[in-house]
């Protein structure tokens, strides 16, 4: 006998743990939307016109599209299996794509020609084009996933959790100690430790609010902590008004004068996102929510065309953290929630006063507990004896991310890599011309060397030997180890590629490697060294 739909238990679209996640995920979208406010303003050098009035609405609806599309997801696979601990996919802006699009696509463009709005169209076509490879890619990501190890999915993710995602909050945290270490403290002891707040006040609010308190506090001992100020806050209100999407079809069209230097890396970080979201997909899973990943990858791309023929040049994508926000208690409502709450803050030009009101470091502690619990999961939901191809799957990331630190700091002082010579920097143990190899396309690099890792200690040479071939055609056409599409880009690494795949098809086909591996006390390799 069949229920009827009448009987049919409808979830809970709120839950007392979606408190806890809402403030959590949306102090997260609220500094990405700092962030990315900040640059456009004060890099790019764009009217507040243009920021206020065009981008950060656009972007505003694509979000909340974003939100509400994974609230409806989370609804439908807790309708369908029956639970009440269903978490929605968290999703926002790429934060690495914030940063490429603005320093390698609209600022270069704005600069040459010194017109903003060439800087801002370029960026548009950027998206139109990624947008279209996201929603393709939304078809061959299942297959990737399948042939993929958990391990080389999870522990790239990890790399990019653990280097691009922690440790610039962790900086800022020490560096206005006071208020950064106390709000980390607060959030430690009750999203890790479980400590409850008095009426089930959620420890995000509560660290904001501390964070508030001690920084205008400060002000008044004239100490500054925060970096806040009475006139900062008066200034900010300047900007408050009401702006609506409007489409901006005939900008996007205008930057394709620019169409030769967009591809180069339009197509590269296409990829990078399609494996990104394949990777938060997968996490999600694990924690316990498997969603569709072809409708998830096929949702990030429509969002975004969406978004930049309205006038927004950054794309959207699935976030790394939904096993966060599903321990925090995060079910369907918080996703929503964020939506709207995406819409007051960027139709109204609220997050000109927040910026002003708030301490940044404050919300960094949140940025941090999310890029451990993911640094985590890659260790805890996967085989011990797979932990050495994990750590080799983040080295990708720490090498990207040194290089990341370097051309800034080089840049700053005027100078670059190149200028000072690698050969002086080796003398003082700078590998530069190594971090700039093994950290291109670092999140598909950490993949190829997490499943080939996976799978040589499971002794499955031929298909450690087809992922070592993958990654030599990756290589060779710039996608691994080069941040730029073409021909022979890094063609030695290529061809060391090839060599470990012809080593690795040749074990193989060894009858003795062969017996070993049908041995299962030989595949249990110990998780410590022998002693």
């Amino acid at each position: 006998m069949t229920a009827t739909a009448s009987e049919i238990k409808r979830p809970v679209l709120w839950t007392a743990g979606d408190w806890n996640a809402f403030f959590g995920f949306g102090t997260n979208i609220l500094v990405n939307m700092l962030v990315l406010t900040g640059l456009l303003r004060f890099v790019l050098k764009m009217p507040d016109s243009l920021v206020f009035g065009r981008i950060l609405p656009a972007l505003g609806l694509m979000m909340c599209l974003s939100t509400m599309y994974y609230a409806f997801l989370a609804y439908r696979l807790a309708l369908k299996s029956g639970r009440s601990d269903v978490c929605a996919l968290p999703s926002g802006v790429s934060v690495p794509h914030m940063f490429i699009v603005t320093f390698v696509i609209m600022l270069p463009i704005t600069l040459k020609t010194n017109d903003p709005i060439k800087g801002w169209e370029a960026g548009l076509v950027w998206v139109f084009f990624q947008s279209f490879i996201l929603m393709i890619g939304g078809f061959i990501a299942p297959y990737i996933r399948k042939i993929t190890p958990r391990a080389a999915l999870l522990g790239t993710l990890a790399g990019v959790s653990i280097t691009f995602i922690s440790m610039r909050p962790a900086l800022e945290m020490y560096m206005t100690p006071i208020i950064g270490l106390t709000c980390f403290g607060i959030i430690l002891v009750s999203w890790f430790g479980g400590f409850k707040y008095p009426k089930g006040i959620p420890a995000g609010l509560v660290a904001i609010a501390v964070g508030m308190i001690i920084a205008w506090g400060s002000n008044m001992f004239g100490l500054g902590y925060g970096g806040l100020s009475l006139e900062g806050l008066r200034g900010a209100f300047t900007n408050f008004g009401f702006s609506v999407p409007i489409p901006a079809v005939n900008h996007v069209f205008s930057g394709f004068e620019y169409l030769g230097v967009i591809l180069v890396t339009a197509i590269p970080f296409g990829i990078y996102d399609l494996v990104e979201a394949m990777d938060n997909v997968e996490s999600a899973e694990a924690a316990g929510d498997a969603y569709p990943t072809t409708r998830v990858l096929t949702a990030d791309g429509v969002v975004s065309l969406i978004g930049c023929l309205m006038g927004n040049p950054f794309i959207n994508a699935v976030y790394i953290g939904h096993p966060g926000w599903k321990a925090m208690g995060g079910r369907i409502g918080y996703s929503a929630a964020t939506g709207v709450t995406v819409i007051i803050l960027s139709w109204f030009a609220v997050v000109s006063v927040l910026l002003a009101l708030v301490p940044v470091v404050a919300i960094s502690p949140i940025l941090l507990y999310i890029g451990m619990l993911i640094g985590a999961q890659a260790f805890q939901t996967t085989p011990a004896k797979h932990a050495p191809a994990i750590v080799l799957a983040l080295t990708p990331h720490l090498a990207a991310w040194s290089k990341t630190l370097m051309d800034g700091a080089l840049g700053a002082a005027g100078t670059s890599a190149a200028a000072i010579g690698f050969d002086k920097l080796g003398q003082v143990g700078v590998l530069y011309h190594g971090l700039e190899v093994l950290g291109g396309g670092s999140i598909l690099t950490g993949l190829v060397l997490g499943a080939i890792g996976v799978f040589v200690i499971e002794k499955k040479f031929a298909e450690a030997s087809a992922f070592a071939l993958s990654g030599a055609v990756l290589t060779f056409f710039g996608f691994m180890h080069g941040e730029s599409v073409g021909l022979a880009v890094t063609p030695t690494v290529a061809i060391a590629y090839v060599i470990m795949a012809v080593f690795l098809f040749a074990l193989s086909r060894s009858p003795a490697i062969s017996a070993a591996a049908e041995r299962p006390e030989q595949n249990a390799v110990a998780a410590t060294p022998a002693e």
